[in-house]
């Protein structure tokens, strides 16, 4: 997916607004590269959404637009003054309702692991950053012996 402009984005985000909330988004909506965990953070006191443009250029557009589904969640909560936080009830019937993913799928840029185990016997892969004990730990598919590759 290519990069949308300033412009193209905020259309994207009031048509996603409009469709999924039935009201618009009349507030800024911009990329910040300098997100790094997170694919998009709705912040208050500005009512200003920001997107991490990383998940549109690796990431499908599915992906892309379920992050701007999320961030709207938090927008149009915290507009209606209800609560807009992850912990709150109503923040989470809102995404049910939407449709919206509650955390977003890691970037492949950012997937890094050093260690990869095999289970003996029905062959499920386990990737870690961190040695593990195989001595102590079985597969929790089928409780089999987990080998280090």
């Amino acid at each position: 997916m290519r990069l949308p402009d300033d412009n193209e984005l905020f259309e994207l985000v009031d048509r996603l607004s409009i469709v999924h909330f039935n009201k618009p988004f009349l507030h800024k909506v911009s990329f910040n590269s300098r997100l790094r965990t997170t694919g998009g953070r709705y912040i208050p006191g500005r009512k200003t959404i920001e997107l991490n443009p990383k998940y549109a250029m690796e990431r499908d557009e599915t992906e892309f637009i379920g992050i701007i589904k999320h961030e709207l969640c938090h927008y149009h909560l915290h507009i209606e003054g209800k609560g807009y936080k992850h912990g709150d009830r109503e923040f989470k019937e809102l995404l049910k309702a939407t449709g919206s993913p509650r955390h977003c799928k890691p970037l492949p840029s950012q997937m890094k692991y050093n260690y990869e185990y095999q289970c003996r016997n029905c062959n499920q892969t386990y990737r870690r950053m961190r040695r593990i004990n195989t001595s102590k730990y079985r597969c929790g598919k089928c409780k089999g012996r987990i080998i280090l590759q």
